[in-house]
């Protein structure tokens, strides 16, 4: 670590948790972040300014100015560049040391194959069921840990999915895949700005632990939040034998 770097990172250095050997292992990891909206922008942006070394972002969809109100790794005069891209400009405003590769792309079964395999950690930032579960089954595939979170009006949830543990859930353990769920989005039902921050924070935090092996992730428990009464609500979550993703792979 160089001296800047010790500078730099000098407050997470001072955390007896973590130290300069876990600082160490955030600068030599790699993050695979879906989704580069509400809770990207947050989970980009403290992963970069934590010095997770390398990042990936992936997100096929530009900047709008209805973005602007909560999605905050993009400012106006990005409106119409694609959010991979700008994310990468915020963190390297930043962090210049971080090494992003912005993917201006959909995350299809194909691409997150390739780019789950290469990840030591994955969130899922994204804002639909197809999405969340085509990541879910690439990281149970590759073994690798998957942060998810979810935000819409004033509710959100965060849970951490390791298929590394043979007793963690995956995520279509708790939402299987043939089940209907009423898609909505907050193009059409609105989302308190503050909200996907507090939850992108969560899933930023979980990755980082998760990177450097401090605390107890939420592996087998979803917290769910309610933001009109700021109100956090647990679900203890069981691996499901049947489950059609994960239960040949253990």
């Amino acid at each position: 670590m160089t001296d800047d770097q010790l500078l730099r990172y000098s407050r997470h250095i001072l955390l007896d948790d973590l130290g300069v050997e876990g600082q160490e292992r955030l600068l030599g990891s790699h993050a695979l972040v879906i989704g580069a909206g509400g809770l990207g922008s947050p989970v980009a942006l403290y992963l970069g300014t934590a010095g997770v070394g390398r990042m990936t972002i992936v997100d096929h969809d530009s900047v709008d100015v209805t973005n602007l109100q909560r999605q905050i790794a993009h400012d106006l005069a990005r409106v119409g560049t694609p959010k991979a891209e700008s994310a990468k400009r915020s963190i390297g405003a930043i962090n210049p040391d971080v090494v992003v590769t912005a993917r201006v792309e959909r995350a299809d079964a194909a691409a997150l194959d390739t780019l789950v395999a290469t990840a030591d950690v994955v969130l899922d930032c994204s804002d639909n069921f197809a999405t969340r579960h085509a990541v879910n089954a690439a990281c149970v595939a590759h073994r690798k840990p998957l942060v998810a979170g979810a935000a819409i009006m004033f509710d959100g949830q965060v849970s951490v999915y390791d298929a590394r543990d043979a007793a963690s859930p995956c995520y279509a353990c708790v939402f299987p895949p043939e089940s209907t769920f009423e898609e909505v989005r907050c193009a059409t039902m609105g989302v308190f700005a503050p909200l996907v921050g507090i939850i992108g924070s969560v899933q930023a935090a979980e990755a980082l632990k998760l990177l450097t092996g401090v605390g107890r992730s939420l592996a087998g428990r979803l917290l769910m939040l309610d933001a009109r009464a700021m109100e956090w609500n647990e679900i203890r979550l069981e691996r499901q034998p049947g489950c059609p993703v994960c239960s040949s792979r253990r």
